[in-house]
């Protein structure tokens, strides 16, 4: 069996799992679930990477802001125990119209590093799978793609204009393959908490 390497966008993971939970999150093992999409497509899931930012910290901390960087910290302790390679941006506060709006900064361009060094640190690699919707990706993706190293993506959209899950065809055209993901294969790895 062939090797893969899995990355993961958690920005768009977390928010199709919302959508996809009817506006909660699907509770699911993280790394199950990588090795399952790799096993879907006959591929051995040598490495997971994991894309993220901390929760905002404002100055002089809030208890909330407190509890969720605990929380953060914790997820990513044991991602990184399982030997999961985690990259973290940070997050951006904007105030918008009287609300707080948080952004991820820096976390797509961490991703982009890692798949541009796979045929350097990863020379046996032939396939990667992307989880991810953004067509920034496109530019990599080609180039790996010039490189031998074909792209599938795992990915999700709706066909109306202007939602947070709207197509991007230039990314759905720039893979080798695509696939969408639905609940059952956030169902199918289920978190045990022990």
């Amino acid at each position: 069996m062939s090797e893969t390497l899995v990355f993961i966008d958690a920005g768009f993971v977390s928010k199709l799992s919302k959508h996809l939970g009817g506006g909660n999150y699907l509770v699911y093992n993280l790394i199950d679930f990588a090795r399952e999409l790799a096993d879907k497509q006959k591929l051995f899931c040598r490495e997971i990477f994991y894309y993220t930012a901390p929760p905002f910290q404002s100055e002089p901390l809030t208890t909330k802001e407190e509890s969720l960087k605990e929380g953060h910290d914790k997820f990513i302790k044991k991602l990184r125990e399982k030997g999961v390679i985690v990259r973290q941006g940070r997050c951006q506060r904007l105030k918008i119209d009287g609300k707080f709006e948080y952004k991820q900064k820096a976390v797509d361009v961490l991703l982009t590093m890692d798949l541009t060094n796979i045929p350097i640190k990863y020379s046996n690699i032939k396939r990667v799978i992307l989880v991810a919707t953004d067509s920034d990706f496109v530019p990599v993706i080609k180039n790996l793609e010039e490189q031998g190293i074909k792209t599938i993506l795992y990915t999700y959209y709706e066909k109306k204009r202007d939602t947070n899950f709207s197509r991007s065809n230039e990314l759905i055209k720039s893979v080798y393959k695509y696939v969408l993901l639905d609940k059952k294969d956030f169902d199918s790895v289920p978190l045990n908490k022990k």
